[in-house]
């Protein structure tokens, strides 16, 4: 008796694939994914309908290639997508993801003074994901920002207090575990940088801070796509935080338009690095129980930084800053 015939069945390949093959396919084969492919493929990533082997490698090939602004953009409106559509006024989307280990939290200060002076500040994370870094939500009870776990707490925030702070965690889950990935894999996925350009509840103006050369231009122009105001900084430590001893640049767009602009150092000479961060300090220095010379610029050039994303000339910007500090509720 013959043994039945073997029957050959060719598994269907996953939809996910295509979107590996398209960043993997070598040297010669691999290209930049379009800002559809992008806005699919993180479709499907947040759906969770992705393997985790095609996750892991979708995300290092994009961090060995590099993330352009078309994909960036793409990405956003595919989370954008997913958010549910809140009308909660904000000017400032200010989001805060990669800690600091060289100074303290100094534009923790900042936003809290601008919130004091009428401005609606909407700050994001994503939790302390790298060890020996001190993070905005460990600091947020101690300073009296608001930690609100979703947008209804948000919007009560703001209006209470003018300054809110979601966790990523609550609003965009697989995003978080995304950016939990780090230790696993070993390496910053895109998902770090993706994070400060999401601007979740359409602010006016969509601070970032982007650390590493080159990447600065391409988030303004992804902004810029969107249809955001932007203003994106090398800022210290890689929070929104102007380091008043180093040069500053400036990569703004608003109304469709790019512009640049070069702010020089506020000190004439170096401060000395502190030897630990103690939280402490920030709230002694808000209450002027201790003088802070780098903290002082810090914070006010920050605040200034933020003045000129919504439109205010750099030297205004700075003096409405200086006369803002000067004027703070010290009780807070």
């Amino acid at each position: 008796m013959n043994p039945a015939p073997l029957t050959l069945v060719t598994p269907e390949e996953h939809p996910f694939a295509q979107f590996v093959r398209i960043l993997g396919k070598g040297k010669r084969g691999a290209r930049d994914l379009t800002r559809e492919e992008a806005r699919q493929a993180m479709g499907l990533l947040l759906d969770g309908t992705v393997e985790d082997t095609q996750l892991g490698a979708f995300l290092m090939l994009l961090r060995h290639k590099e993330e352009n602004a078309e994909e960036l953009a793409g990405f956003t409106e595919a989370v954008r997508e997913r958010l549910p559509k809140r009308d909660i006024a904000v000017d400032l989307d200010w989001p805060s993801y990669a800690g600091k280990k060289r100074h303290l939290p100094w534009y923790l200060l900042a936003a809290k003074c601008l919130a004091g002076q009428g401005l609606r500040i909407l700050m994001h994370g994503g939790g302390a994901h790298t060890a020996g870094r001190l993070y905005s939500e460990q600091l947020l009870e101690r300073l009296g920002i608001p930690l609100c776990r979703d947008w209804d707490e948000a919007a009560r925030a703001l209006d209470a207090r003018g300054i809110a702070f979601a966790p990523l965690v609550d609003w965009m889950p697989r995003l978080q575990w995304m950016i939990d990935l780090r230790n696993t894999l070993g390496l910053r996925s895109p998902i770090h940088s993706l994070a400060r350009i999401l601007n979740p509840l359409g602010a006016r103006c969509c601070l970032q801070s982007i650390f590493h050369p080159g990447y600065q231009e391409q988030h303004r122009e992804a902004s810029r796509l969107l249809g955001d105001t932007a203003l994106v900084i090398k800022g210290e430590g890689g929070e929104i935080e102007i380091n008043p001893d180093a040069s500053s640049h400036l990569y703004g767009t608003a109304g469709g338009q790019s512009w640049d602009e070069e702010w020089p150092p506020l000190s004439p000479q170096r401060h000395v690095k502190p030897e630990r961060l103690d939280p402490a300090r920030l709230q002694a220095f808000w209450h002027g129980e201790v003088e802070d010379d780098y903290g002082r610029l810090a914070v006010q050039a920050t605040m200034a930084l933020a003045l000129r994303g919504l439109g205010t000339p750099r030297d205004e910007a700075l003096a409405l800053a200086t006369q803002y500090w000067e004027s703070r509720d010290r009780s807070l």
